[in-house]
């Protein structure tokens, strides 16, 4: 395939595609964030527009106290019937959800919960009765049994009132590698096909696929599981794992799929967390399935967002277990946008933080912030315990920038004065060095940089690898910021630039 890979780029893990008409959809996981669910659209698999998000509102996904790490874990969307569906599991909250929509891009409904659905990775299919059916990875997340795995699971439910009607029965659960979940049921002909992910969504991730002649098995398992993986392979993209199907109109089979892009002179730290990538399937004449490797293609020339507040935010915006229109004031100093602090810092469960997702291995965001008698600044974040930040405090006479690198059990700080007043507060993402083997080991460098006026100070450079998807306990990506911990911060726009060097 020569389409642009990823498809979705940054923080978008655990895609599900859909093919109404000409239009093709892509749902991603969000974990703590809010809004919930981004829903991605395009009529070409190559220019992809987000429409909308699923959980907009604090009832829909109940997330002000989830634990970070829990939350929206991988969705799974269908349509029938002239309805959308949005089959997901809010892991620490809700459980698993059903929301329904008559367009994608929403509103959707507040959601039926499923109580007999103990697991995650929900999938919804409908057999040939018109009955739905819930497959999904039967790991336990609340009592006694908390992280006890029940391989892959399936029951009959009642979609308008959220009860079980059968079930649950276990199905086929993978080769034997550790964690199949990703459950996708399809009918295909006369078969019904099961695939999976297994071997964890690290480097030994990969998909699988069974079959049988009834949509509740048994089934009988492919003869090349895993089809599909980049297990010790040097490709590019690793941890290739968690597909979904689509048909397009010319009769192809087309897999999206996770995956990451580690950099170093090992492959080691993948930056952006794990992404949206697409692959071809093609059937053999017995019926089974084999895919390409992922190719990796991005997306050439610079991705450039200059987002200045003369109005509304538009959905691509994200806070922490809170709206960000609960945070944003686009009043009180207009043109610009103040965030106004509440003590909370960026370890905080609910910092006042607006970020966005980082997009490009090489990045720079930049913004100028005004914080008279107040403190806030810029950040790039993957949890509480690892997020790199630049805050200014102004007492009216100097503002002081501090410059700080948190990793779980481990702060760093830098400090620079600069006259009071406005600054330009840059946070850069560089390739590491290729001359020494030691520096060549990491993913990039990132450089803190404050500007006043015409003096520019580099407070810092410091190692970009903490800030990955293999050194974070989250399963999230790098998403780029603006917050305020004390009193009003005020920043006169987003700046934000990045490729692929």
């Amino acid at each position: 395939m020569t389409l642009v890979n990823p498809i979705i780029p940054g923080f978008n893990p655990d895609p599900s595609i859909l093919r109404v008409g000409d239009t093709y959809y892509v749902v991603t996981s969000t974990f703590e964030y809010i809004p919930g669910i981004p829903v991605y659209s395009s009529t070409d698999l190559e220019n992809w527009e987000r429409i909308g998000n699923v959980i907009t509102r604090p009832e829909q996904g109940d997330l002000g106290a989830v634990q970070t790490g829990l939350g929206v874990w991988a969705p799974t969307l269908r349509y029938r019937d002239g309805t959308f569906y949005l089959i997901i599991t809010i892991a620490g909250t809700r459980g698993c959800v059903v929301f329904t929509s008559e367009r994608a891009e929403g509103p959707w409904d507040d959601g039926v919960v499923l109580d007999g659905v103990e697991g995650i990775d929900p999938d919804l299919a409908w057999d040939e009765h018109g009955v739905a059916v819930v497959t999904y990875s039967g790991l336990v997340m609340k009592g006694p049994d908390f992280g006890k795995h029940g391989g892959i699971r399936q029951v009959d439910v009642d979609l308008a009132t959220g009860e079980v009607l059968a079930g649950p029965r276990d199905l086929w659960s993978g080769t034997g590698l550790k964690f199949p979940e990703a459950p996708h049921l399809y009918r295909r002909g006369d078969d019904w096909y099961l695939m999976i992910a297994e071997g964890g969504t690290e480097r030994g991730h990969g998909v699988s696929i069974a079959r049988s002649a009834n949509a509740r098995g048994p089934f009988e398992p492919g003869p090349q599981n895993p089809f599909l993986s980049a297990r010790s392979t040097n490709r590019p993209i690793q941890n290739t794992g968690h597909g979904d199907l689509v048909e397009t109109p010319d009769g192809r089979t087309l897999m999206v799929l996770l995956g990451v892009r580690p950099r170093g002179g090992t492959q080691a730290f993948s930056a952006l967390g794990r992404e949206t990538f697409i692959t071809e399937v093609y059937w053999d004449d017995a019926g089974w399935p084999s895919a390409d490797p992922v190719v990796l293609a991005p997306r050439p020339g610079e991705t450039v967002e200059t987002i200045g507040f003369d109005g509304p935010l538009d959905n691509g915006w994200l806070a922490i277990r809170r709206a960000p229109a609960d945070l944003a004031d686009l009043g009180s100093s207009p043109g610009s946008l103040t965030l106004h602090g509440d003590g909370a810092d960026m370890t905080a469960q609910t910092p006042v933080f607006l970020g966005r997702r980082q997009l490009n291995q090489t990045a720079t965001l930049s913004s100028t912030v005004s914080a008279p008698g107040a403190t806030g600044g810029i950040a790039v974040r993957y949890d509480e315990h690892t997020v790199y930040s630049l805050t200014v405090s102004d007492d009216g006479t100097v503002a002081t920038v501090t410059a700080e690198a948190r990793v779980p059990g481990i702060v760093q700080r830098w400090t620079a004065a600069l006259p009071s007043g406005p600054v330009e507060l840059v946070l850069a993402s560089e390739p590491s060095r290729t001359d020494s083997m030691v520096d060549m080991m990491t993913s990039d460098l990132v450089h803190f940089v404050a500007r006043s006026g015409d003096a520019e100070t580099t407070l810092a450079a410091v190692d970009g690898r903490y800030l990955s998807a293999e050194t974070a306990a989250s399963f999230t990506g790098r998403v780029l910021g603006l917050f305020a911990v004390q009193g009003s911060v005020t920043f006169d726009g987003y700046r934000y630039v990045g490729s692929e060097r």
